[in-house]
């Protein structure tokens, strides 16, 4: 085992091969096991691959260091990152899956954003529910093709409406099929983010 490219994790390899498998990723205080319910409600069927965050924050999991709140580590992340990507093809190999659909929430969300424009090709698409725009820097990073389904919340006091903006320009200029909503809501997730994620899912 490399430490750092192998995460706790757990692989549940599902009953419906014609779905693309999931690759869960929790927000700051998750683990492995956070996120499964959830991708069970919005793929059911599908195999789901949920690594644990390797980072801890007072004791709280997380996939990257931060240097306040709203404010990353980017150096951290992008080598968090280039391992996430490492881990994902080991698995991909390992259980014998394709390109996995990334769902991710807040901290989980950003590392897949930045997995989109580190990794391009390695997601199939992303599903970030309040996701932050990942680095101060444009890429060259090219998504054609790649869906991204982006749910912000109106009233999120992590993310401002101005940046989960940003993000989509982003995400678009590099050729992504972005649909984002903005939603009445907070940093929470609803029943709202449940029913555009499951119903994106089924169309993919």
């Amino acid at each position: 085992m490399n430490p750092t490219t192998d995460f706790v994790h757990v692989f549940d390899p599902g009953t419906d091969t014609a779905r693309p498998p999931v690759l869960l990723l929790h927000g700051t205080g998750g683990d492995e096991t956070d996120l499964l319910p959830l991708g069970r409600m919005v793929a059911p069927g599908a195999a789901l691959l949920s690594p644990r965050g390797p980072v801890l924050e007072n004791g709280m999991p997380r996939f990257f260091r931060r240097l306040a709140e709203g404010v990353f580590d980017e150096e951290d992340l992008r080598r968090r990152t280039d391992d996430l990507a490492d881990f994902i093809r080991g698995a991909q190999a390992r259980h014998g899956i394709a390109a996995p659909v990334a769902l991710g929430f807040s901290n989980g969300a950003n590392i897949a954003a930045s997995l989109l424009l580190r990794h391009p090709g390695l997601l199939r698409g992303a599903a970030l529910l309040r996701a932050m725009v990942p680095f101060r820097e444009a890429t060259d990073a090219r998504l054609d093709g790649t869906k991204v389904l982006l749910l912000s919340g109106a009233a999120d006091p992590i993310v401002p409406p101005a940046n989960s903006e940003r993000l989509a320009r982003v995400l678009e200029d590099a050729g992504a099929a972005v649909k984002h909503h903005v939603l009445p809501l907070g940093h929470s997730l609803s029943q709202m983010d449940l029913a555009l994620t499951r119903d994106w899912m089924v169309a993919l």
